[in-house]
Order: C-alpha cells, then structure tokens, then sequence
C-alpha cells in the first residue's frame, strides 16, 4: 500500500505539525547528496490499555547515538520527541502504526562536511501491517545469500542507524527479489553471517538459541535484544556472541528474523536449501507467540518496555 492509500496527513518537522504533502526539504539537502542522516522505525500496538509504543525509549536512544559518530546535535530533547510522537498518533487517531524519527543535515552548503548545515528533524507515522507479509510470519519465508557483502565497522559504523548505508541494504534486498525470494541474508567481509537487509538474524540447533554478536559487523537491533531477553526467560540458553558460517544456515534446524518491522519471521529455505522440517519450527513459534502476547499486552509482564499514547 503506498502513503497515497494511507489515512494520515500529518507529518512532525522541527517542533511543528504539518500537512503530509508540505513536508518537503531542499533538493540540495546535505543529507540528499550524502545520505547524512540517522532514523529508526520503532511500532505502537494496538493494547486493551490503549496504543503503546514498543521500546520507544531504546529506540531514542539509539537515535541520539547513532547522531554521535557524525558531530549531529538534535536540536530536541527524548521528552520533546516523545510528545510530538504520542500527539501525532492522536492527531490521526492512528490504534496501532509504524513510527519514523529521522534526523539529517540540511540545507546551507554542498562541501562533503555538513558544518554549515543546520540539522533537521522529522517524525511521521503510518499504519504498516507485517514488513514481510502476513503469510510469512506463519508459513515463513526464502532467502537467498547476497553477492554483496555488509560493511565493516572499521569503515562506517555498524552500530549507528544510518540513512545512507541503506543503500547496501537495498542492493541486496532487491537482488534477492529479483531472483525470486523475499529477502537476503547478508554476509559480513569475512564470509560470516551479518544480519538481513533489515533484520537480525537467529538460528536454532539442538534446542539452542544462536545469534551473531555486535563484532560481526550487525546493528544492535532492539527487537534483537528483546527477543534474547524473552528467549531466556523462556527457559532457552541464547549464544548471543558468536559467528556463523555461511554453511550452519543449510543445518540449521531452525532460522529467523527479527527487526521491528519484521517483528519475529521464520525463514523456511536459503538459497532453495530446506531449513529444517521447511516450516515454523517449534522454538521459533513459541518465541513468536511469546513477543505478539508481549507487544498486545496479552501479559502484564515487561510493561516497562511500553510508553502509552
């Protein structure tokens, strides 16, 4: 469904509420040229106390760390993006949506440094049902491994969330369509697993939880962490600090995204190999199960993690 489809017509830009189709930016933006810019993707569920923002704090902070590496000051503070958030959503009367904070440089001048560029900031919301479809998230999904490989943290920062390095995302996430699967899986400069174009990735063996670690070149994803965090208190031992090779994806008994678009989405084939039994494994489903009961407030439990609208 494109934004044209959608029911919102209001977009947040630097401490104001405006008309989606005025939320325009110069065309010589700094950010534009250089993909300078930090952003997140964070969901507000549908509760029986009323719309709730899942790990919005985790998710602030992330953005305000991701500006860090790029001398970004965000001219808001967490309360004020908070508030322009929560009235948004109640601005459109929105119960559930996909939430999109970015920050960038802007327009003054076109040198490489951005010294001179004001930073902007935006927020916008939008209904956005399951990233990768609702049919993946029962019967899961096929992927293939992707020619490109992930940058190293040496080079960019892995563990900012930043616009530009998206474009390495895109290249394999629609080389991997264009061959017929629904998404990549993303190997890191030394041939071992990174992550998906947007997702963290989990494998299971033997009754065991294994997930690549943050030296692995993979952004510290926050539905990562929320899914270890479930997972152990599951009763399952997680690895969360380890490499993969490429091959442990063809023997693994079980695989899985996670990302807060994607929330927790089973992969059934990689590269037309079978993982498994070729469908949702038990572990995999009952961590699934377990994170929509959290986010639907179907439990009382974590009730930290949620900031009500």
């Amino acid at each position: 469904m494109g934004f044209d489809e959608m029911d919102v017509d209001t977009i947040w830009m630097d401490g104001e509420f405006v008309d989606w189709d005025e939320a325009q930016v110069h065309v010589l933006t700094h950010g534009l040229h250089y993909g300078s810019g930090v952003f997140e993707g964070a969901r507000c569920y549908d509760t029986e106390n009323g719309p709730a923002i899942f790990r919005w704090e985790e998710h602030l902070e992330r953005l305000f760390h991701s500006a860090k590496p790029y001398d970004m000051d965000i001219d808001f503070t967490k309360e004020e993006l908070t508030e322009a958030t929560k009235e948004l959503i109640q601005r459109q009367d929105l119960e559930s949506c996909y939430i999109r904070p970015i920050a960038f440089y802007g327009y003054n001048s076109l040198g490489v440094s951005p010294k001179d560029c004001p930073t902007k900031t935006a927020i916008a919301v939008w209904p956005w049902g399951a990233y990768l479809g609702e049919e993946a998230l029962e019967e899961g999904i096929e992927v293939m491994i992707s020619s490109w490989r992930k940058h190293a943290s040496s080079q960019i920062p892995t563990n900012a969330k930043t616009t530009g390095l998206y474009v390495n995302s895109m290249l394999a996430g629609e080389e991997a369509r264009r061959n017929g699967y629904a998404e990549a899986i993303v190997l890191n400069k030394e041939g071992h697993v990174a992550e998906g174009p947007g997702e963290n990735l989990f494998l299971v063996r033997d009754g065991e939880i294994y997930t690549p670690g943050l030296s692995e070149s993979i952004l510290d994803g926050i539905t990562r962490d929320t899914v270890i965090e479930l997972a152990e208190d599951l009763g399952y031992t997680v690895h969360d600090n380890v490499s993969i090779s490429r091959g442990e994806l063809h023997t693994a008994d079980e695989l899985f995204f996670t990302g807060s678009a994607a929330e927790v989405t089973p992969i059934r084939k990689v590269d037309n190999v079978v993982v498994g039994d070729g469908s949702r494994g038990p572990i995999t489903e009952d961590i699934q199960s377990t994170f929509f009961d959290v986010v639907e407030r179907k439990t009382d439990e974590y009730d930290e993690w949620f900031e009500y609208v």
